[in-house]
């Protein structure tokens, strides 16, 4: 499906509101589309936006066309061998000019931020026949320069380093309004140069590529930046990241670009940082990860990680346990599985994991403290977590498990009729 093909399904089913009136991209566009859903601003810096497209499961369960209770088994499944061919033309070469960012509505979300971020963009990155898609943050500097987060270690930041070593730049684009599952799959941790392979395997058919003037090949787009990522760097941040607390200000690579295309009339993707959309973008894509960890260990039923851990850091592990130790080697593979995860809680399939008194009552009743509980001291966690000291803190599992051997006692009775 297309950028505008699923906004077109999101509008024939209801599910998206519009505001025709002009709205500043200055912080305004965040107040008014904050905790909403799928939201289409007809003038924003007299553009179009929209927002929150992606916000919840049920939307991206909708994107991928499968029932939001099977989604992660659904993405557990799917390969990235999905065929990948090159053409010649995209609507986004309908209007070619030099780069002026000024010209786009893109959004300053919050106070003290450090500059309007485009956050939504996939930025496709190529070096010495290697390619790279995923997504970063970008903040403005200039019409024709932004700072690019690169995460050491990451894809992008390996390009970059090998760039650097031998004194070249990286050739870059950003895709701004591309299809949602060619946003999903950037945002998924894949084998090196698989992304547009997984997006169509997603997608059930061909990603098409559109090459540029300096080699990168991008996919159809409503805007597209193309530049490289230069040895300059500069400020990036204050950005508020996906706990809706600040991450630092570090020195970052710059992109300086050398041409701005788009459609005519384009629609420009704003991402809330902390959002929903943000949350599932950047949280869910690890649930099906987790899931194969767990498969590999245990007989696992369903993952879900937790709005309230931010779709990040804290995981739930449904299985149907077979042998004692299965849930501790649940909450081994679940660690091993999501760097970043913090908190992990195994329970039975009797458990709800989407409802929170459910989980509770399996804390309550199949929990022992001295018995049931993991440390993980001092260990790599995430630098986004306020709590940790540069990226090191302790995580926690939880087995929350019937003992097998005197079941009856964890069996709950309802009346007849309703168990």
């Amino acid at each position: 499906m297309s950028f505008r093909g699923y906004l077109e399904d999101l509008e024939k089913a209801g599910l998206i509101a519009h505001v025709h009136e002009p709205v500043s991209p200055v912080q305004e566009v965040t107040e008014r589309s904050w905790g909403r859903g799928p939201v289409l601003f007809h003038d924003v810096s007299s553009h179009k936006c929209c927002l929150n497209i992606l916000g919840t499961r049920e939307l991206l369960a909708r994107a991928l066309g499968v029932p939001p209770r099977d989604m992660v088994a659904h993405l557990s499944r799917i390969g990235c061998q999905g065929p990948v061919r090159e053409v010649e033309w995209s609507s986004f070469l309908e209007n070619v000019s030099p780069p002026d960012l000024g010209r786009l509505p893109v959004l300053t979300h919050f106070p003290g931020d450090g500059g309007p971020y485009i956050t939504s963009g996939v930025v496709i990155s190529s070096f010495d026949g290697r390619i790279n898609a995923c997504v970063h943050r970008l903040m403005l500097l200039e019409k024709d320069r932004l700072a690019a987060r690169l995460v050491p270690g990451r894809h992008t930041h390996q390009l970059y380093e090998a760039a650097l070593a031998r004194g070249e730049e990286v050739a870059v684009a950003v895709a701004i309004g591309v299809d949602p599952l060619v946003l999903l799959a950037a945002s998924t941790r894949v084998p090196p140069q698989m992304e547009f392979g997984y997006a169509a395997a997603l997608r059930g058919s061909p990603v098409e590529l559109v090459p540029l003037e300096n080699g990168v090949l991008v996919p159809h787009a409503e805007i597209v930046l193309e530049g490289y990522i230069t040895d300059e760097r500069a400020a990036e941040g204050p950005f508020v990241d996906i706990t809706g607390t600040r991450d630092l200000i570090r020195q970052e690579p710059v992109i300086r670009l050398t041409r701005m295309m788009m459609r005519t009339d384009p629609i420009y993707h704003g991402l809330l940082p902390a959002g929903g959309e943000h949350k599932m973008l950047m949280g869910i894509p690890y649930e099906p990860l987790i899931y194969q960890a767990v498969s590999r260990v245990a007989k696992v039923r369903d993952v879900m990680l937790t709005e309230g851990g931010c779709c990040y850091f804290h995981a739930v592990v449904q299985i149907e346990k077979e042998k004692e130790e299965d849930g501790k080697r649940a909450i081994d593979a679940a660690i091993k599985a999501h760097g970043s995860l913090k908190h992990v809680l195994v329970v039975d399939s009797d458990i709800n994991i989407r409802d929170p008194q459910d989980l509770e009552y399996a804390l309550a009743t199949r929990m022992r403290g001295d018995e049931d509980i993991v440390l993980y001291p001092n260990v790599r966690g995430s630098t986004l977590d306020p709590r940790s000291n540069e990226g090191m803190t302790t995580k926690v599992g939880v087995d929350a498990t019937a003992k097998l051997d005197r079941l009856w006692k964890f069996q709950r009775v309802t009346p007849a009729g309703q168990g």
